[in-house]
């Protein structure tokens, strides 16, 4: 047996002096008393003794004499450490399992989160930026000149061009100002002017049961004097009626009408009267035509030019 063997201690002695230790700190009250000195050294381990004597365990002086100054040593006695940023992070990983779960779910939402911010909405938000520009910066102004160029085309008057040159100019300004309403009014202004220089029909007088071929007012802001109408329709190529706008003079609104009344004067009135009074049926029922590229009727009977859609 080596020198080093020879001088540890057996294990049964090691742990009968940890017991001992254990023993002295669960009696707090005896070791104040016992070991307030030197001298009473030996009757603490007479003392401890007696303890272990009734448990029928038999102890040496050695061992209790080793237990005495173990525990006067503060060995076999666990001293926390003092709180530091080790020591919290220590404790923080041994208790993993009971914030482990929430901390990685938030982990997880932030991630997701983030992930959707960064990867989609910036990037979708950013598309939108830039395809908002790009349509005020180039498709807008681009529709705008396609509309100009197939009215320069297709009328037949230099007042649809005028019209339409006016019209561009102020939606590629708003356009130019980032003013997307008032790019996207003058296109639709272009659209109706458009579709009014390509629009072919005939405007007839209505002659139907249940239905006034014409009538007459005393406008508001002359009493003493009367306004007379005739109704009329818009017919189509195909005969079908047309819904066309159409302003009420008497207060200026327009409206989108199948049917109104046009103001003429009583010598155009007194002929449609007379006419239908002859035999019920009127001879002359066209008022006026509308021709492909042009923006007016050409009317075909004298009129004033008012109109009215409710009477």
């Amino acid at each position: 047996m080596s020198t080093t063997t020879a001088e540890k201690a057996p294990l049964d002695e090691v742990m009968l002096a940890m017991d001992v230790v254990d023993t002295l700190r669960h009696r707090q009250d005896l070791v104040e008393r016992e070991l307030a000195g030197d001298a009473r050294e030996k009757q603490l381990i007479e003392k401890l003794r007696e303890i272990y004597q009734q448990q029928g365990i038999e102890v040496t002086d050695a061992v209790l004499m080793a237990g005495v100054k173990a525990l006067d040593e503060s060995r076999f006695v666990y001293t926390p450490p003092k709180p530091s940023l080790g020591v919290s992070l220590a404790k923080l990983y041994v208790g993993r399992k009971k914030w482990g779960p929430a901390a990685l779910a938030i982990a997880l939402v932030l991630v997701v989160g983030l992930g959707g911010y960064f990867f989609a909405y910036r990037p979708y938000q950013q598309a939108q930026v830039e395809g908002a520009r790009v349509e005020l910066s180039e498709k807008l102004p681009a529709q705008m000149d396609a509309l100009y160029q197939s009215i320069f085309e297709e009328t037949k008057v230099q007042q649809a061009v005028t019209e339409a040159e006016q019209m561009r100019t102020r939606g590629k300004t708003a356009a130019a100002e980032g003013n997307r309403t008032g790019a996207e009014q003058a296109i639709a202004s272009l659209t109706g002017l458009r579709d009014q220089i390509r629009q072919v029909y005939q405007l007839k007088i209505v002659n139907r049961e249940g239905q006034k071929t014409g009538f007459w007012t005393f406008p508001e802001v002359n009493t003493a004097a009367t306004n007379y109408y005739v109704v009329v329709e818009a017919l189509g190529d195909d005969g079908n009626p047309l819904t066309l706008p159409v302003t009420n003079e008497e207060n200026g609104e327009t409206e989108n009408v199948a049917i109104w009344g046009v103001r003429v004067p009583e010598s155009t009135y007194r002929s449609v009267e007379n006419d239908k009074k002859d035999d019920g049926i009127l001879q002359r029922n066209i008022l006026g035509l509308k021709e492909y590229g042009f923006l007016d009727v050409d009317y075909v009977m004298p009129v004033l030019g008012g109109a009215v859609t409710r009477w």
